[in-house]
């Protein structure tokens, strides 16, 4: 099941990548190749797992991104990715205000990824005075703190 499961998040990597700028002769900082990290945390009560899949490409920089977080919901562990529009986020995050009109957990993560993406890495993360939700960055309400623990496990393997 692990196996099947790894080579639907590559396949799912490889097909919603983004493609980073590059100059010409440039090399990144990371070795060739797919890494994966996990973060095992709890929420709300149970145990839930977030996990990261950067694909880095023979120049060194990172070409993509994949970040998500399998928990369990009705009694079904499921992603919060797979849910979609399901997950019901949007309405909390026009609340919250820094978001016009408010954005699903997909999108809110999606902005992050592309972020990866294109600042190479993890750098410019800095949490609000709760320790948990990015500050300075207008495009995500959510909690990332665990997210990124796995994001920074798998970029330490692509050093």
């Amino acid at each position: 099941m692990k196996k099947y499961t790894l080579v639907l998040i590559a396949l799912l990597l490889f097909l919603t990548g983004c493609e980073v700028a590059k100059e010409e002769g440039k090399k990144g900082n990371y070795k060739e190749g797919t890494y994966f990290g996990t973060y095992e945390y709890e929420y709300s009560g149970q145990k839930d797992v977030a996990t990261a899949v950067i694909y880095v490409d023979a120049n060194g920089f990172i070409k993509s991104c994949f970040i998500d977080t399998t928990y369990m919901k009705d009694e079904v562990y499921t992603t919060k990715k797979t849910l979609g529009d399901a997950y019901g986020m949007k309405a909390t995050s026009a609340n919250i205000g820094t978001i016009a009109g408010g954005a699903e957990w997909y999108e809110q993560i999606k902005a992050i990824e592309d972020k990866i993406v294109e600042d190479q890495g993890i750098e410019w993360v800095k949490y609000d005075a709760e320790g948990s939700k990015l500050d300075g960055f207008t495009g995500a309400t959510i909690k990332v703190v665990d997210l990124m623990k796995a994001v920074d496990t798998a970029l330490a393997k692509a050093k």
